[in-house]
């Protein structure tokens, strides 16, 4: 298969019963870009750097696993702790790990599990 004809991810869905409340949550206390919301769907779009985040109103959206979580890499991981402290979310302090980068965990409203890591500046 020639790299021409590799599926490129667009998306990760999250179906949820609490659709503003995760909007909300993604946008102003992760801060990612909403690029698409159609309320009478239940749909929103987030821009994640090369991928993007759909949230999917459902009324049995299931449980969150403990399979998979989101990784997210930021710029500024103490800005983003503060910011996820300041709204009582339960978070993890940033953490260095061997490989060199720095990490916290967290979980979104809803349960889902969010990694979010920032590389030393210069690397």
């Amino acid at each position: 298969m020639s790299l021409h004809q590799r599926p490129s991810l667009f998306s990760v869905e999250l179906r949820t019963a609490r659709w503003e409340e995760l909007i909300e949550w993604y946008r102003n206390v992760l801060g990612l870009r909403v690029l698409v919301r159609v309320v009478d769907d239940g749909y929103a779009l987030f821009e994640a750097g090369d991928t993007r985040l759909a949230i999917l109103n459902r009324p049995s959206p299931g449980e969150p696993s403990q399979r998979w979580s989101l990784g997210f890499e930021v710029v500024d991981l103490d800005a983003v702790h503060a910011r996820l402290a300041a709204t009582d979310s339960d978070v993890t302090a940033p953490k260095l790990h061997a490989g060199g980068f720095r990490e916290l965990i967290t979980t979104d409203p809803d349960g889902n599990r969010i990694r979010l890591f920032s590389w030393p500046v210069g690397h």
